[in-house]
């Protein structure tokens, strides 16, 4: 398995996978932010590629000098192997890199599901960010 920054040639895959695995309501919200996210920054979309497949992908974002894991989402069939760990490492590496300062796991009702994944990772429950303002790449 390969994790690397999203490329042009994903979107298909990218929007298919994120159909697949987010509710309709999710995947409507994360299509703006994805959007949004690629026009500002598009080193902190990252895919996980499986044999030439997308397999999963992981949005962050910068604002207000800290770094916001947004959304994650990995293929049914590829659940339970990793990926989704990878895939915030990976996304950890490249907030290190722009030297944010702290890192935080947005907690939607959508992001629910995965808060345990960041736990087990070390995340603790005043790294979830829940807040009535909305990240900018939500808000726009």
């Amino acid at each position: 398995m390969n994790v690397r920054s999203f490329q042009l040639s994903d979107y298909r895959p990218v929007t298919a996978l994120l159909e697949d695995v987010l509710s309709e309501e999710c995947y409507e919200q994360t299509m703006e932010a994805f959007a949004r996210q690629l026009s500002w920054d598009s080193e902190l979309v990252l895919i996980a590629v499986e044999e030439s497949e997308v397999v999963g992908m992981i949005i962050g974002t910068i604002d207000n000098n800290k770094g916001y894991y947004y959304r994650i989402a990995v293929h049914a069939e590829y659940q339970r192997q990793g990926i989704g760990k990878a895939l915030i490492q990976a996304l950890r590496q490249r907030f290190e890199q722009r030297n944010v300062s702290k890192i935080l796991i947005t907690a939607d009702e959508h992001n629910e599901p995965v808060l345990p994944l960041y736990e087990a990772m070390g995340y603790a429950s005043n790294d979830f960010f829940r807040s009535f303002q909305k990240l900018s790449i939500v808000a726009g």
